[in-house]
Order: structure tokens, then sequence, then C-alpha cells
């Protein structure tokens, strides 16, 4: 689950940081390997309370601690967006594209798509069998549309916190 969503999907408010949480979010967000005695030190906690807080934040669903890899180093070679058209309910076709382990990324949307969907695949032929027979055989899916990535420009996760 991403931070800011919940388990239906529905994006919530979350509840107001403290500048300490946000610097220490911040930190991460630079370094997810930082220890916890080298953010307490620059954001003048000791280790103990840093290890608290982020306890907190990962257990509140505010943040997750996660390794990134890039899939072509790791023998994934085809990445692709994808578009979906819905007709009815889009809750249960984005909650079945979910459970698909080729996904990455379901968001619903508005305009010209209900859904988008990032999958990451081992190459074409993957992702052709993944389209035709898991996402577009799902009820309620009238069409997709598929955006193959060519060259990943940029994929960065250090936004801070507001």
């Amino acid at each position: 689950m991403r931070p800011g969503s919940r388990h239906d999907g529905a994006m919530t408010t979350p509840a107001p940081l403290d500048e300490m949480s946000k610097q220490i979010i911040e930190h991460l967000q630079e370094d997810g390997r930082q220890s916890y005695a080298t953010i307490g030190r620059a954001v003048g906690l000791s280790e103990a309370a840093v290890r608290q807080r982020v306890g907190r934040l990962i257990d509140g669903g505010l943040m997750q601690i996660v390794a990134v890899t890039d899939p072509l180093q790791v023998g994934f070679r085809r990445q692709a967006m994808i578009g979906l058209t819905v007709d009815g309910d889009m809750g249960p076709v984005g909650d079945a594209l979910a459970e698909i382990p080729e996904v990455d990324y379901v968001v619903t949307t508005a305009g010209s798509f209900d859904l988008l969907v990032e999958v990451v695949c081992e190459d074409d032929a993957h992702l052709l069998s993944l389209l035709t027979e898991r996402i577009r055989t799902l009820p309620g899916v009238r069409s997709t549309e598929t955006f193959v990535y060519l060259k990943l420009n940029k994929q960065h996760y250090n936004w801070g916190t507001r």
C-alpha cells in the first residue's frame, strides 16, 4: 500500500506531521540506509527517538522503507504503463489488477482513462501474455492502451514533505 492510500484505494488525508518527523522523512528519502544515529545527529534527537518515530511512521502507513531496483539490471527488460477504460464500477477492476504480481502501480484517474497500471515484465512476450490473458479478460475492462517504456529518464522519491 502506498503512503496516503487506504486498503479500499481511496486517498486519505494524512495526520499532520511535526517538523521533526518531516526532517526524518526527508533524510530517509535521500538515503534510506542512513543509520538512526546519523539521522539523530542531523536533527538533534537520540538514536532511540528516531527509531521510535520511524516505527510510528511505518506503522501508521505514512511511509515505507524499500529497496528500489532498476528493472533492467535484475532481468526485467520491458516496462509499460497501461491505460484502461472500464464499464461500470472501477473498484473491482482496480482491486483485481492490484493482485497481479507484474503490476507495481494502480491508480484510478479522471480523464481519458479510468485506471492507469504500471507493469514490469521479463520481455515483450511476457507483456503480450499479461495483456491478452490476464488484463483484457478482466470483467469490466472495455479497452486498454499500452505505453511501452523506451527509456526511464527519471525515477526519484525524494519530493520532501509539506
